[in-house]
């Protein structure tokens, strides 16, 4: 991990001593980030600095699956993890797991809120990364209007200004609730800003409804598959759309509903790591998946063990860029021609 300098007399340190404190739990230093603090009130222009001058991830390939760490959850005041009520409450050893998750050459990617975002940045953390920005948080988890979820986070600009690779939005589609409607077409109107701009929608939609008094998304294999057909057609153009889905049973059918890149996300599954992996892997072997978006899985595992989990979930990813069968036969049609002339 890089030094990144944020001003002529502050340079942010290769590797951040919250990552030796999440690894020796008796070094919790409680000073570990304020440095952050500093930086932010004397000199918060050092973020766009250091946006400005990270380098930037070379670009998807099909076959090439990006492994991106997923850390919006508590901007949308969704905080436990691993049956923890307030598991992602303590910022400070939530940055001690980003930076351990993200020192892994695998993981090339990050989809975070604003706050997290700018902290990363600060740290140089995102070097050579995909950075997604997380869009519409305003669907707070138990608020009385969940599904009124407006854009309360990045916007399409502040991305293209961060040079930031594409935006993030959960589209819960409710059936039974009348902001659907507009939520929809906010949504819509975000597509069009990110391809106006030539960055990636990640679109995560469900189909949701209120059931004993909290929000459920229903994770039956036909339901995934309808919230696809709705929320691929968000929007006055699909160029630059990407879909953000659940691994259920049926996979085959599910990636069969759509040929738009597809990353995997983690949840906060309540089986055994193995298995889910295991379900993971299988799901990643299916054509059109590009990888996986995985946060409270992977930065919170049972066994603590943060490196263990990220190295385990990485050895599941293909690496060798895919060439697909027509591109591959007109290259090889074309090369016959050539050798005929």
């Amino acid at each position: 991990m890089s030094a990144t300098t944020v001003s002529n007399a502050q340079t942010v340190p290769a590797v951040a001593p919250g990552v030796a404190a999440l690894r020796n739990a008796h070094d919790d230093d409680p000073r570990r980030y304020e440095h952050l603090t500093k930086i932010r009130l004397e000199d918060p222009q050092a973020i766009a600095r250091a946006a400005a001058s990270r380098r930037r991830h070379p670009g998807a390939v099909l076959g090439r699956q990006n492994f991106i760490v997923a850390a919006d959850h508590p901007a949308r005041g969704a905080l436990a993890a691993q049956g923890r009520p307030e598991a992602m409450a303590d910022r400070r050893e939530l940055l001690d797991r980003l930076q351990i998750a993200l020192a892994n050459p695998a993981v090339d990617g990050v989809l975070a809120s604003p706050d997290i975002m700018d902290d990363l940045l600060l740290l140089g953390a995102l070097e050579g990364k995909l950075v997604f920005g997380s869009m519409n948080r305003g669907g707070l988890a138990g608020y009385v209007n969940e599904f009124d979820d407006r854009f309360t986070g990045h916007t399409a600009e502040a991305l293209a200004a961060l040079g930031a690779d594409g935006g993030k939005m959960l589209t819960r589609i409710a059936l039974g609730d009348p902001a659907t409607a507009s939520f929809l077409e906010a949504t819509a109107k975000a597509i069009d800003s990110l391809a106006e701009r030539g960055l990636i929608a990640m679109v995560e939609p469900f189909l949701s409804a209120w059931i004993d008094g909290k929000v459920r998304n229903d994770l039956s294999t036909d339901a995934v598959i309808k919230s696809i057909a709705i929320a691929e057609g968000l929007g006055s153009t699909s160029a630059y759309t990407w879909m953000k889905l659940p691994v259920v049973e049926d996979m085959e059918r599910v990636m069969a509903a759509t040929t738009m890149p597809t990353v995997l996300l983690g949840g906060d599954p309540t089986g055994h790591q193995d298995e889910v992996f295991a379900s993971w892997g299988r799901a990643l072997a299916l054509p059109g998946v590009q990888g996986l978006t995985v946060g409270r899985t992977l930065l919170y595992p049972a066994d603590g063990d943060v490196s263990g989990a990220v190295a385990a979930a990485a050895s599941l990813l293909t690496t060798e860029e895919i060439k697909p069968a027509a591109v591959a036969a007109a290259g090889a049609s074309t090369s016959g021609k050539e050798a005929a002339q």
